[in-house]
């Protein structure tokens, strides 16, 4: 497989969800029925080669075959260096392993998930440092989730 739509993913088993940060690596997954994402770890980026393999033993643990990555978007929809950044993260992951691989655009990702955090949960700084990354990537994959969801409309 390569990089797909995001409709184009198989279906049968849970999809990962990562957002890749500077530092870090959040991931989430879903439930095999791709209903619910939810948040699973945080990653500190080391060398590619452990981030790797600490991912792929995550999604071996749970069966998951797919990944869900966010894509910062700018605002103007233009793609920066930090989506170059996750493009190569991609392509380095699918020449250790082949897997389908889709896209999110994560725009004001972070941005949701803070304001979650302080307005809802009332969390310290440093417990919002330790929860944005993984939660980020729960609500990336959840917004994909969303979207692959059949679409029911009440007349």
């Amino acid at each position: 497989m390569a990089i797909v739509e995001l409709t184009d993913l198989p279906r049968g088993a849970p999809l990962f969800g990562l957002d890749l940060g500077e530092k870090t690596i959040g991931i989430a997954a879903s439930d095999v029925s791709w209903m619910i994402a939810s948040p699973l770890e945080t990653l500190k980026k080391g060398k590619f080669g452990d981030d790797a393999a600490s991912l792929f033993r995550l999604m071996g643990g749970r069966g998951a075959q797919s990944l869900v990555i966010g894509l910062p978007i700018n605002m103007d929809g233009t793609e920066g260096a930090r989506c170059q950044s996750v493009r190569a993260f991609a392509r380095n992951i699918l020449r250790l392993k082949d897997m389908p691989i889709a896209f999110w655009d994560e725009r004001l990702s972070s941005a949701a998930v803070n304001r979650m955090m302080v307005d809802e949960m009332d969390l310290t700084r440093a417990r919002r440092a330790q929860l944005v990354d993984k939660l980020a990537a729960a609500y990336i994959l959840q917004g994909a989730l969303d979207r692959l969801r059949p679409q029911k409309f009440d007349p």
